[in-house]
Formats: C-alpha cells, sequence, structure tokens
C-alpha cells in the first residue's frame, strides 16, 4: 500500500507541476489552469496522505492567491461558509453530550434493555450506534461505543480475533455509525461540506428536513441488508450473554444519577433537532447550531476548554480548503473544462449520469477520506451535470451519501479504524462481507434514486 501511494505522490506531483508549465490549452484560461494544478496536488496530498488532511486544506489557501487563481480577499472570505460554522456548532453539541456522558448513559441503558441474548445484544449495538450517528459524528459515536463494547467482550471472555461474536460486536459498532452517519447533516463532515459547495455553486441548498426525506429510507434499508448478512456471514457462536447486562448494570451503577449538566444538554440538543427540522429554512442551519453552541455555554454546561479538548480542528480546516478549491475551479472555468475534456461528445441519460457520480465516490472513499471524496469529485460533477441538464441538488446527494458508505478497510473512515483498533477482528475479516457491502448499498443507493426519490418531486 505504501509503495502504491508513493506512486500516486510522484504521479500526482508530477502532473501538478506540469499544468503550470505547459502551454494554457483552448478553452481554458491560466487561472483555470493554475486552479487544476493545485486541484491536482490536493487531491494527491489527500489520496497519499503524505500531508496531513488539514495541512492539505491550509495550502489550497495560500497556492490559489499565490498562483493567482483568486485574490487572496476572496480566498479567504470563503472560509466564512455557512457550511464550515455549521459542522463548528455541531462539534460542540457532541463534545457536550460526550462530556456530560449523556450519549454513554443513553447507551448503557439501551443496551442493556435490549442485549438480553446473543442476538438482540448484537442487534443493540449495531442499532445505537446507527442511531447515535444520526446525531453526532460518526467518528466520535465509535470512540463513545469501543470502550463500552470492551467491557462488554471482556466479561463474556471473549478472545481477540478468535469467536465470530467478538468480530461481529466490533463491526457493528463500525458499521452501524457508518450508514448511521448518512442520515442526517450531523454524522460526517461530508454532508454539510457537500451542501455548503453546492451553495458556492449554485445559490441553493438543502434543509436539515430534507436531506432526511431523501436519505433516511435509504439509511433504513441499507441498515436492514447489513444486519442480515452480518448475521449470514458471522455465525453466532456463543449461548449466553447475561454477564454482559451484569456488566452493563455495574457501569450504570457507577454512572449514579442523571446530573443537572446531562439534563440540560438533553434539552439544548432536542430544541437544536427541532429548530433545525422546522426552522432551517428561516433561520439557517449555521445560525441555529451556532445559538445551541451557546446556550450550553450560557448555562454553564461546558468551557471552552471542554471545546477544545474534543473538536476536531483539522477537520474544520480541511473543510474551509475544500470549499475554496471547489469555488475556484467552478470561478475559473476549471471544473467546466475538465468535465469536457473526461466525456468530450458522450450523451449520458440523468440516471445514468447519477449511477456513474456515485459508483466514482463509493470506489473513491474506500481509499481516501470521505470529505476529501467530496471534494474532489462534486466540483466536477457539477460540471459534468450542468453540460446534461442534471438537477446539481441530485448531484450533491449522488456523491456525498456513497461516499459516505465504506465499509472495508480501517483507513477508510475513522468509525472503521477506531473499532478495528479493537484487535477483536482482522481486516481479512471486515474485507470478507465489507466489500459486498460497498456493491449492495450502492445498488440500494441507485435504486432508490430511480424509484422512490420521482416519488418525492426529487428528479434527475
Amino acid at each position: 500500500m505504501r509503495k502504491i501511494k508513493l506512486v500516486i505522490f510522484f504521479l500526482g506531483l508530477s502532473v501538478s507541476i506540469f499544468l503550470l508549465l505547459m502551454p494554457t490549452p483552448d478553452g481554458l484560461t491560466r487561472q483555470g489552469q493554475n486552479a487544476l494544478a493545485v486541484f491536482f496536488f490536493a487531491v494527491t496530498m489527500w489520496i497519499t496522505g503524505i500531508l496531513p488532511l488539514p495541512v492539505t486544506g491550509i495550502a489550497v489557501f495560500a497556492l490559489l492567491p499565490l498562483l493567482k487563481v483568486l485574490r487572496a480577499k476572496t480566498v479567504f472570505s470563503l472560509f466564512g461558509s455557512d457550511a464550515v460554522f455549521f459542522i463548528l456548532g455541531a462539534f460542540i453539541l457532541a463534545a457536550a453530550m460526550m462530556k456530560t456522558k449523556l450519549s454513554t448513559r443513553f447507551a448503557l441503558h439501551f443496551l442493556r434493555g435490549l442485549g438480553k441474548n446473543p442476538l438482540s445484544l448484537f442487534t443493540a449495538i449495531f442499532l445505537i450506534s446507527a442511531f447515535l450517528a444520526f446525531w453526532m459524528p460518526e467518528h466520535a459515536v465509535a470512540a463513545l461505543m469501543l470502550p463500552v463494547v470492551l467491557v462488554i467482550a471482556g466479561g463474556l471472555n471473549l478472545t481477540p480475533k478468535k469467536e465470530n461474536y467478538g468480530k461481529i460486536l466490533f463491526l457493528a459498532i463500525a458499521w452501524g455509525s457508518i450508514v448511521g452517519g448518512v442520515a442526517t447533516f450531523l454524522g460526517g463532515a461530508r454532508n454539510p461540506l457537500a451542501v455548503g459547495i453546492l451553495y458556492e455553486n449554485y445559490n441553493k441548498t438543502i434543509s436539515f428536513s430534507g436531506w432526511m426525506l431523501a436519505v433516511v429510507p435509504i439509511v433504513v434499508i441499507i441498515l436492514t441488508v447489513v444486519w442480515i448478512l452480518m448475521r449470514i456471514f458471522f455465525k453466532i457462536d456463543i449461548p449466553d450473554v447475561s454477564a454482559s447486562k451484569r456488566t452493563l448494570t455495574s457501569k450504570i451503577k457507577e454512572m449514579g444519577k442523571m446530573g443537572t449538566a446531562e439534563k440540560g444538554t438533553a434539552v439544548i440538543i432536542l430544541i437544536t433537532i427541532l429548530s433545525w427540522i422546522f426552522l432551517s429554512g428561516f433561520l439557517g442551519l449555521a445560525v441555529i447550531a451556532i445559538l445551541g453552541s451557546l446556550l450550553l455555554f450560557i448555562f454553564r454546561i461546558i468551557t471552552w476548554k471542554d471545546v477544545e479538548n474534543y473538536i476536531n480542528w483539522g477537520i474544520i480546516l480541511m473543510y474551509g480548503g475544500a470549499i475554496a478549491l471547489g469555488s475556484a475551479l467552478e470561478i475559473t472555468g476549471a471544473a467546466s473544462w475538465l468535465a469536457k475534456t473526461i466525456i468530450g461528445d458522450r450523451i449520458l441519460s440523468p440516471y445514468l449520469f447519477v449511477f456513474t457520480i456515485s459508483l466514482v465516490s463509493i470506489v473513491l472513499t474506500e481509499g481516501m477520506s470521505n470529505v476529501a471524496t467530496v471534494a474532489c469529485v462534486l466540483p466536477v460533477a457539477f460540471s459534468l451535470g450542468k453540460g446534461f441538464g442534471i438537477n446539481p441538488i441530485v448531484t450533491t446527494f449522488a456523491v456525498a451519501v456513497p461516499s459516505g458508505l465504506a465499509f472495508c478497510l480501517p483507513i477508510s473512515t475513522p468509525a472503521n479504524a477506531i473499532a478495528y483498533s479493537s484487535g477483536y477482528y482482522s481486516v481479512k475479516d471486515a474485507l470478507k462481507l465489507g466489500l459486498f457491502l460497498n456493491i449492495i448499498s450502492f445498488l440500494i443507493f441507485n435504486f432508490m434514486v430511480r424509484f422512490y426519490w420521482p416519488l418525492i418531486g426529487l428528479k434527475p
């Protein structure tokens, strides 16, 4: 894998340098040519990880004005996108849930209530991981669930990489949170990033409830299929889980009664979610997220030091760089030129276009960050779609949703990496079913695009 990444690194860097030095092709401006050079540099860094993702985002901010693609004032103003401040607010809300242990309490009670036998315990872990990822970042869900399930595995005397039951419990964390994470804007940075790029390019947006209406039915079907296939591929091989109930009861007693901070967090998050659903069209997602975050500080539920400890600031830096790069490709006409060069005079039907773009997204996301996948694919997809008259909102979904469905490798998403760190399953175990899940979820997505979305007025 390291050798492959080094080859990609040198190839990508060579393409970037060549683009800077070559004569400007017909139909492309000098600014557009330099924008493409920055684009290939960023894609290379995001795929190989030679530079950390946030550092690449910072590099984009420096390179765009340096190469006279856009004025520095224009580039840095793009960091003020609504999407950046929405994800900041969402991270602060998630930090409050983690700090007050509200999410941990919810998970423990849910698992104790439903985990009465091996099948129901596995199902409970899978469903709670998915449900929590509706409302907080999927990597935070995996980080929350890992110690809880490690305690359960220890109480059941499971041996790492031996029993199927140990494998299925930790894969349930990863895959439950991954699928649940595409259902709303809160499950991962890629969703609000995609909507942010949509807004910068078309001055259109997708409401919180509009996203859920389009995606939650897809998520429910994929969750059901994943649950069935996990049961088939990993036969449950332990007879009893009564020890886990004792362990969970002990952990709940250790937490004590629900405190004022937990109750306050629960009320504020509930109000914020309801506001996103019913008021986002009036106030905007970012404003609601920031107002909800402010309430946490006003009522002294969290401090700024808590925020510094829990928030992934690197994602926010990468975010800003990705939005700036996407805007630069669109403003300079580079994305349009690249799209025409790739497609030429070929004509794709709307559904074949969605099929192709979603396939590219789900393949790329196994080898690079899903946020990076959105940043790389969506600007080009918009330009391609414009030529075919595709609804840009559908294009946004076609890139963002499949890019979140990475089941195979620990490097694909932080949720996979966190669950894999338990040591209870191997890469081979994940690949055995994960590759099949990629294919199945891709087909389910395209089936729903064709037959469900037209029913809610969403057509390519």
